[in-house]
């Protein structure tokens, strides 16, 4: 008897818990029309070459839930981020599971997450971002220039995201250092703020974080020490989306960052959609370091999974500021104007 009811269970056991594997495969031919000498930070020539992940960055991962009962589930994420040309581990940490990895719970009460995992800071730019931060053209390239993976990779972390009440939802993030006898070294907190009502969105994050502690030995260190603020809007009518923001890179003995982005994403059809943003650097230490990045780009898909695309891009620095056009190729731009193309395939499963 014991048996026969152990087998009747284990059906609607395993309905009870579930894994996905999932991924974005995206790869592209860049050409820009400067690229930068990291020797004298003088003009190398124009390049044209391959580049893995031209709107998103290419990896696989999985993620899973368990009805734990009462509403409350048990879940996790695991993600790598690989280089499509090469087939090496890429855009992430430099770790084989390097963007995210970690085990949480959630239920009415909100979600509960331990590991490595995205800062409240990066969620709200990435909300309020008009080309929502691709990989060529975008607010992810000012990020990545002024303080590269720190804030957007986050070793050793505890958050805390509440349900959304009355259009209200907050979000907290600790992460611990992970040097012995040293609370500080490496310590990460962020927080952010958002309310939503029809198609309004606004959104204020915090980010303060030190060097040092365990994530300095990392092969991409994600310790750069920075304070960072942003506000940011999103008002949707019907096909059109309107975006703007204000981002605040306070870095530790070099620039002080002030971005300030704005730009529209229009569906023409439910296959093509367009989209175009314009990013103002200035560094509030020094006026002279300043820089104007605008980029647009088209997007045709083929199927539910598979799109074409096309972007191009304009560049231009004053002073030391060095903004690029593109994650993979060209994250650092030479001063005076540079102009981009980029066209590629991107699948997801």
């Amino acid at each position: 008897m014991i048996g026969i009811c152990t087998l009747g269970m284990a059906p609607l056991a395993r309905a009870q818990s579930s894994v996905t594997l999932y991924g974005i495969v995206d790869g592209s031919l860049l050409y820009t029309s400067k690229t930068i000498d990291s020797t004298t930070g003088g003009n190398a020539g124009h390049q044209f070459s391959f580049s893995s992940g031209g709107i998103s960055s290419s990896r696989f991962g999985l993620k899973g839930s368990e009805d734990l009962g009462g509403g409350v589930r048990a879940i996790f994420t695991l993600e790598s981020g690989f280089n499509l040309g090469t087939g090496a581990i890429g855009d992430s940490n430099g770790n084989y599971f390097g963007r995210q990895a970690w085990v949480g719970v959630n239920g009415r009460f909100g979600t509960i997450k331990a590991g490595l995992q995205y800062s409240p800071f990066f969620t709200a730019l990435y909300d309020t971002d008009p080309r929502a931060m691709s990989q060529f053209g975008s607010g992810l390239i000012t990020y990545l220039d002024s303080v590269l993976v720190t804030g957007l990779f986050n070793p050793n972390a505890v958050s805390y995201t509440s349900p959304e009440i009355a259009g209200l939802q907050g979000s907290a993030m600790v992460a611990l250092g992970g040097s012995a006898g040293s609370y500080q070294a490496g310590r990460q907190y962020s927080a952010s703020a958002r309310y939503h009502f029809g198609g309004l969105m606004l959104d204020v994050a915090y980010y303060s974080g030190n060097a040092g502690g365990s994530a300095a030995s990392i092969p991409v260190p994600s310790t750069v020490a920075f304070e960072g603020r942003m506000a940011g809007a999103s008002y949707a009518i019907g096909n059109l989306t309107a975006k703007a923001s204000y981002a605040l890179y306070k870095v530790a003995g070099s620039f002080d960052s002030r971005v300030y982005s704005g730009g529209l994403a229009y569906s023409v059809t439910p296959f093509l959609n367009l989209d175009a943003g314009v990013w103002v650097t200035r560094d509030g230490n020094n006026s002279n370091n300043h820089s104007i990045l605008a980029a647009a780009g088209a997007e045709y898909s083929l199927s539910k999974r598979t799109m074409l695309y096309a972007q191009a891009g304009f560049v231009n620095n004053h002073g030391s500021m060095d903004t690029g056009l593109a994650v993979n190729g060209a994250l650092y731009g030479t001063k005076g104007s540079t102009v981009g193309v980029e066209a590629g395939v991107r699948h997801t499963f």
